[in-house]
């Protein structure tokens, strides 16, 4: 007996000496915690973390973050954005748990958050995506109040400029500001340039249980009824809670081409750290593309895997995520790029 509680030591101490041996980042799993595309993560995260600490749900968590961006007056996230060329502002989210369910929601006008309807097309319906009138109708179903389709004062500014060219062209990084949080610089509302962007976020909770939510205007002065990534599980959001979870942002007809998020995760099961996943994936695009065309978008990946070890990779220079998983640590990082 004292044979075998020796050796069961020594196996003990042996596993403990190779798990710090082999695992230099972390010698522990981080949870829960909580990152978010772009510095509007910042005040996202706030909220989720409200959820993380008291032991609450990820998917909980995911879903209150990113209704603090769709209630801000955004040009990028929720009814203050940017609308489509013909002046209508029109909404895609998704949200996915650690039990492979998942909801969303697609060219939704007057509902400012199209997170929680596509919480509950997961919840109450047998379909996935729900899009158009039909979402519309099914959130009035639920409880939702229809709002008033109105341009908020950016967004009207920016249409009105946009209207002057009438130019479908993209400005990488637009959504990022030297002031902090904000859509446009004035330099580039008068220009009246536009932008595609989203928040996207992703959580690991206390019991180790992910989930992820995307929700997004997609590009500004888009055609009548374009869809992007946001709202396509597999293209602009993933989940899968042995291996990890990953979102995306940036142009989502770029994402879809390669499934890009769901690339990630599958990246991360072969072993691959969330940052090396997250820049082999952007590499496809420039695979896909060509370098030249790449150089005119933005593609950036975020990635968590079920240590708690986080990943960002963009396809240029100025993507930011925020990572919180501490009351006193919520920071902005920058992320590395391959242009």
């Amino acid at each position: 007996m004292q044979r075998r509680k020796f050796l069961q030591l020594s196996s003990l101490s042996v596993a403990g000496l190779s798990i710090k041996k082999n695992n230099l980042s972390f010698t522990e799993i981080r949870k829960p915690i909580v990152v978010a595309t772009w510095d509007a993560g910042i005040a996202a995260n706030k909220a989720a973390w409200n959820v993380l600490k008291n032991n609450g749900r990820a998917l909980d968590a995911v879903e209150q973050g990113v209704m603090v961006t769709e209630s801000s007056q955004n040009c990028c996230v929720g009814l203050g954005a940017n609308p489509d060329r013909d002046g209508f502002v029109t909404l895609d989210a998704s949200i996915m748990d650690e039990n492979f369910n998942c909801g969303s929601v697609a060219f939704l006008e007057r509902i400012k958050h199209p997170i929680s309807v596509a919480r509950k097309v997961m919840e109450k319906t047998p379909h996935v995506m729900l899009v158009g009138s039909g979402a519309q109708q099914f959130a009035v179903a639920e409880g939702f109040t229809l709002e008033e389709q109105k341009l908020s004062d950016d967004a009207k500014k920016s249409y009105e400029n946009w209207l002057k060219k009438n130019e479908y062209k993209p400005v990488i990084n637009i959504e990022r500001t030297e002031g902090g949080h904000g859509p446009f610089a004035p330099a580039q509302l008068e220009n009246g340039e536009w932008n595609h962007d989203t928040i996207g976020m992703i959580a690991l909770d206390v019991k180790g249980n992910l989930s992820g939510s995307c929700t997004t205007s997609g590009a500004g002065f888009k055609m009548r009824g374009r869809v992007g990534d946001s709202p396509i599980i597999g293209a602009g959001l993933f989940v899968d809670n042995e291996v990890g979870a990953a979102v995306a942002t940036g142009q989502g007809e770029d994402v879809i081409r390669i499934a890009g998020s769901h690339t990630v995760v599958e990246l991360m099961r072969q072993g691959l750290h969330p940052e090396d996943a997250c820049k082999k994936t952007v590499e496809r695009i420039i695979k896909a593309k060509g370098i030249e065309k790449c150089k005119q978008i933005q593609v950036c990946f975020i990635a968590l895997n079920k240590k708690g070890e986080v990943g960002a990779y963009a396809l240029q220079k100025g993507f930011n995520y925020s990572v919180c998983y501490a009351d006193d640590y919520n920071k902005l990082l920058d992320s590395k790029f391959l242009i």
